[in-house]
């Protein structure tokens, strides 16, 4: 059972590492979203002909030697390539050294929809064509989902508490979520939480496209994402990897950390209804929000800023903003509310964790990036969705969705650092 706000240990985030379409690391990211531009393009990895669905948001300058050995990097598919490298970024950010903390302390929570599942394809491709000797013999160690936390923890030592959780778009929100926990409640000191995703290969591209969930604006790719629009017609999936450096907050302080916020509360729930499609009435997902903010010890009046998981499909988008205003009331109308999807695509189970990464920036540099391609609401889209250009503004406390497939919701309350606060 969580511990009440008032005896639970306080985390912060002190390190960021994106690797995004919009931009790697800290100041690629931030000059990607002042840019107000989406990257979303023609899919290069791979002949994208054969589905109604042709483009992504593709991480087009990746160099994995550059955060790794050569022969590591070899040894990786780009599923764990993004998570080690994202782990490297956020821990350079932060300051931290792998010898600053005891390694049995410091956990590593992951999430990803798919893991290796690109590498998987390929290797079933050699097998059809040379048999079974052909296949690299480490499919196993590189494709599991798993790899990611266990490639992060091999790469730094951390012996803590490891997991990757695969729930669907939700899994990086949920990792982040499960290392705050562990922090608060004294089974770690610190954490590498986030998630990695990288799914553009034909089977999954396609598998998504069969369902119709994709959007098919394949003329003006970078206008196809665009969430809560009346003219939004699916997702654009993405591929990248963010990890977030969390620390028990006296630590940070006592090391001199740079301080981008602070995690104040946790909530996941489960719509019981239906796969693919959200529970109509929000009901969980608005439960998931609340549980955070309940767990934040946060009143829904001081709620600044809410990062949306703003898909960009029929459905969700006009679920989550029912979810939103049923736990903001009339107030959700005065809220800013950003979709940042068109930004860095639908990177599945990574999309939440680099949501983090933009709130963090978010609360600690003082403007919030605009909704891409928002013209004209669609149905049951009523809120202030930051159409047009970014806005300066400095959110005290902030809220961030994530929902995926199988009916899972998951939120996370955020604030900025008060050093004279103890709630």
């Amino acid at each position: 059972m969580t511990q009440g706000r008032s005896t639970r240990r306080r985390v912060v985030i002190t390190g960021l590492g994106p690797v995004t379409a919009a931009g790697i690391g800290v100041d690629g990211l931030w000059e990607g979203l002042r840019r107000e531009v989406s990257p979303i393009r023609s899919v290069s990895r791979f002949d994208a002909s054969p589905f109604p669905c042709t483009i992504a948001a593709e991480v087009p300058e990746f160099e994995p030697r550059d955060y790794m050995e050569t022969k590591r990097a070899r040894r990786l598919d780009r599923f764990g390539q993004f998570s080690v490298a994202a782990a490297r970024l956020a821990m350079d950010d932060s300051g931290l050294s792998a010898t600053d903390v005891d390694p049995e302390m410091v956990a590593v929570q992951m999430g990803s929809a798919l893991g290796g599942v690109a590498q998987a394809e390929h290797e079933v491709e050699r097998f059809l064509e040379g048999g079974v000797r052909a296949v690299d013999p480490r499919i196993a160690t590189i494709v599991f989902p798993g790899a990611a936390s266990c490639q992060v923890a091999i790469e730094f030592g951390f012996k803590g508490p490891n997991s990757t959780n695969a729930m669907s778009c939700a899994s990086s929100t949920i990792a982040i979520g499960e290392a705050w926990r562990l922090i608060a409640e004294g089974a770690a000191d610190a954490a590498l939480a986030g998630g990695a995703e990288a799914p553009l290969a034909p089977l999954t591209f396609g598998a998504f496209a069969i369902i119709r969930a994709m959007s098919t604006r394949n003329d003006h790719p970078e206008r196809a994402c665009r969430p809560f629009d009346g003219a939004r017609d699916g997702f654009v999936m993405g591929e990248g990897s963010c990890v977030v450096v969390l620390e028990e907050m006296g630590r940070a302080l006592a090391r001199g950390a740079r301080v981008y916020g602070e995690v104040l509360g946790y909530g996941v729930t489960n719509d019981a209804y239906h796969m693919t499609a959200p529970r109509p009435d929000g009901s969980q997902a608005a439960r998931a929000m609340r549980h955070a903010l309940v767990t934040g010890g946060v009143d829904p009046g001081d709620v600044e800023y809410v990062n949306a998981h703003g898909s960009s499909t029929p459905l969700n988008d006009a679920t989550e903003t029912l979810a939103i205003r049923t736990v903001l009331g009339e107030r959700a109308y005065q809220i800013p509310v950003s979709g940042t999807k068109p930004y860095h695509g639908h990177a599945l189970g990574a999309s939440g964790a680099i949501e983090v990464a933009i709130c963090a920036l978010a609360i600690h540099r003082g403007w919030i990036p605009p909704t891409l391609n928002h013209e004209h609401p669609g149905e049951g889209c009523d809120l202030d969705y930051v159409q047009g250009s970014g806005r300066h503004h400095s959110p005290r406390t902030v809220l961030t969705n994530s929902f995926g497939f199988g009916g899972i919701n998951a939120s996370l309350a955020l604030r900025a650092y008060d050093p004279h606060s103890d709630a």
